[in-house]
């Protein structure tokens, strides 16, 4: 990191781990939990993600300060923890922005690898740093920009809300014609619930809402997610507020407006 960012500001890593796992070495893994010894018991945790935050590099969106993050997470439910000393495991790492207001992350494909696969750090530190040399900050920071220009209306969210809670039950293939939505039933209900309390992203006195503020409000309910889940539905929040924004720009059809 330091050498990509030599003249920025970094702070340590912030590491959130999941619930821990209580397991056993390899050659016990035929005893009664009863009978194990010290030396063979282990423990681990199954998920663990961290946020790097670049603070000196910064811009502002519709009044809220974002500042530049590297990310990943680390899950062990997608390894085969039975295989062979130095089999490639499973990484997902992102450089996006942080929401400075409410901590929200914005992430998009171009900065997300969604299934990183290495066999040693010097493997993982090298396709880190080709992500981040990848990266075109500006550039998302413009398509960002771009969700402060459309709006919906209230008859419009009301509308978009419905088809979000009908588009789960939706023959397979009907879906295979829409844009996908990641976001679960209780994920849109706090949607609906922060259109009308959140204290930076609600809806305004006519009941319209930028798309800037609806696509925080989806990062903000994405923040119940599983650890392995989060930065999938991040990215994916993303795009499908982006093809809104692209229906209303260019008055095209989409099924989460008709």
């Amino acid at each position: 990191m330091e050498d990509i960012f030599q003249s920025e500001r970094i702070l340590k890593p912030d590491i959130r781990l999941s619930h821990p796992i209580k397991g056993r070495i390899p050659e016990a893994k035929n005893k009664p939990a009863n009978q194990l010894l010290e030396h063979e018991k282990t423990l681990y945790y199954e998920r663990m993600a961290f946020v790097i935050e670049i603070p000196s590099i910064q811009d502002e969106i519709d009044g809220n300060s974002l500042s530049l993050c590297v990310d990943g997470v680390k899950a062990y439910n997608l390894d085969n923890l039975y295989n062979r000393k130095g089999a490639e495991e499973h990484f997902k790492v992102f450089i996006g922005f942080k929401n400075k207001v409410c901590t929200n992350l914005c992430v998009w494909t171009d900065g997300f690898m969604e299934d990183l696969r290495v066999n040693s750090i010097g493997a993982l530190s090298r396709h880190i740093a080709d992500l981040i040399e990848d990266y075109n900050a500006q550039f998302h920071l413009a398509q960002m920009r771009n969700l402060t220009r459309l709006s919906l209306t209230e008859h419009q969210f009301a509308q978009f809300i419905g088809r979000c809670r009908m588009y789960p039950h939706l023959p397979a293939n009907m879906k295979s014609d829409i844009p996908s939505l990641l976001l679960g039933e209780n994920q849109i209900s706090t949607v609906v619930k922060d259109y009308y309390k959140d204290n930076s992203f609600c809806r305004d006195r006519e009941g319209n809402i930028n798309l800037w503020r609806l696509y925080n409000l989806f990062t903000g309910a994405n923040k119940s997610s599983y650890i392995d889940n989060f930065i999938d539905r991040s990215v994916n929040a993303y795009h499908f507020v982006e093809r809104i924004r692209y229906a209303l720009q260019d008055k095209t059809e989409n099924w989460f407006l008709n």
